[in-house]
C-alpha cells in the first residue's frame, strides 16, 4: 500500500489520464502529488530525467506520459512516435530502477494487440498476429515498454505494472481533428456542424469499425486502485467490455450536441477504417475487484461541457 504522504510522480499531468490520475489522488487524500512541466523537464532527455528522479525520489511513477494522436498522426508520423515513446518510457523506468524506486504503473494501449485480434481480446493474445498498420510504430513502443517492465521485475524484483486500457475519453482531452482519437474529433466535427447550422458529418471509413470507450476518471481509478493491489500479472486489461461501432457513437454525440436536427452521416472510404473491432477481455481486472462504473452517456455530457468551456459555445 502506498501511503498518504507519499511521495507519487505522475508523468504527463497535463493530458486528458494524466490530469484524471492528479484529479483522482487529490480527492482520494494522496498530499504528495509531484508534477513538472514539459518545459522545464523533456522527458526524452534521459539526463534530465534521472536527475529529477534521483533528486526527488518519489515512492511510486505513474507514466501517463505519451505522445499519442489517432489514426492520421499515427500513421503520417511513425517516425515520432516510436522516437519520443521509447525515450519517455526507457528513461523513466530504467531511472526508476536506477532510483531504487520499485513501484511504477506503465500505462499502454489496447493498440498493442493484434489487428485481427480473437475478440475480446486477452492479456495473453500480446505478440501472437500482426499489428494494425496506422499505428503500429506507437504499438511496437508500447510493447517495448511492457516487455521492459516485465523484465525488470523478473531481473531486479520491481514492482512495474503494465496497465491497458482501451480507447479513453474525458475532460482535457486533445480535439485536433487530424492529430485527435475519433471520439473527440466527433466531437469537434459535429460542434461546427451546429456552429455553421449545417446538415452532412463526414467520418472517416466506412463507419462499421467497432470500438470500446472508457470514461477517463474509470482509468485513474482502476490506476490507483492497481497501485495498491498487489497482482500476479503484471499486464491488466482496464475497459468496459462493451463496443459500438463508429455510425452508434456518430449518431448518439449528434443527439446530445445538435439534437432534433436530421444529419445525414456521409462515410469517406478513402480513409482508412483501422482495426476492425476492438474490445478487451476484462475478467483479470474483475477477478481482483474493479470494474469501471461510469455510463457511456452521462461521461459524454461532462466531455462535451468541458469542451465548450474550451472552445466556446
Amino acid at each position: 500500500m502506498i501511503s498518504k504522504n507519499s511521495k507519487i510522480y505522475v508523468a504527463g499531468h497535463n493530458g486528458v489520464v494524466g490530469s484524471a490520475i492528479v484529479r483522482k489522488l487529490k480527492e482520494k487524500g494522496y498530499k504528495k502529488i509531484l508534477t513538472v512541466n514539459r518545459k522545464i523537464l523533456d522527458l526524452t532527455n534521459q539526463k534530465k530525467v534521472f536527475n529529477y528522479l534521483k533528486k526527488n525520489k518519489p515512492k511510486f511513477i505513474f507514466i501517463a506520459a505519451a505522445k499519442v494522436g489517432g489514426i492520421y498522426s499515427n500513421s503520417k508520423y511513425k517516425a515520432d512516435f516510436i522516437f519520443s515513446n521509447l525515450s519517455i518510457q526507457n528513461n523513466l523506468i530504467h531511472g526508476a530502477y536506477l532510483n531504487k524506486i520499485k513501484n511504477l504503473i506503465f500505462l499502454g494501449s489496447s493498440c498493442v494487440y493484434p489487428r485481427n485480434c480473437k475478440q475480446p481480446i486477452k492479456e495473453d493474445y500480446l505478440m501472437s498476429g500482426k499489428l494494425e498498420k496506422t499505428n503500429d510504430a506507437y504499438a511496437v513502443a508500447k510493447i517495448a515498454g511492457i516487455k521492459m517492465c516485465e523484465s525488470y521485475n523478473e531481473q531486479y524484483g520491481t514492482n512495474y505494472k503494465c496497465i491497458m486500457p482501451t480507447n479513453t475519453f474525458g475532460p482535457n482531452d486533445n480535439y485536433d481533428e487530424l492529430n485527435s482519437h475519433f471520439l473527440p474529433a466527433l466531437i469537434k466535427k459535429i460542434h461546427k456542424i451546429k456552429i455553421k447550422k449545417k446538415n452532412t458529418l463526414k467520418i472517416w471509413g466506412n463507419g462499421k469499425a467497432k470500438r470500446e470507450l472508457i470514461y477517463v476518471d474509470d482509468l485513474a481509478d482502476a490506476c490507483i486502485y492497481f497501485m495498491n493491489k498487489k497482482t500476479k500479472e503484471n499486464l491488466i486489461n482496464i475497459g468496459t467490455g462493451k463496443d459500438y461501432d463508429i455510425k452508434y457513437y456518430a449518431k448518439l454525440l449528434i443527439s446530445k450536441i445538435y439534437p432534433n436536427n436530421k444529419i445525414k452521416i456521409v462515410t469517406d472510404n478513402s480513409k482508412p477504417n483501422g482495426t476492425p473491432r476492438k474490445v478487451l477481455d476484462v475478467s483479470v481486472a474483475k477477478k481482483y475487484g474493479w470494474v469501471a462504473k461510469k455510463q457511456l452517456s452521462h461521461s459524454i455530457d461532462i466531455t462535451y461541457k468541458d469542451f465548450k468551456k474550451k472552445y466556446g459555445e
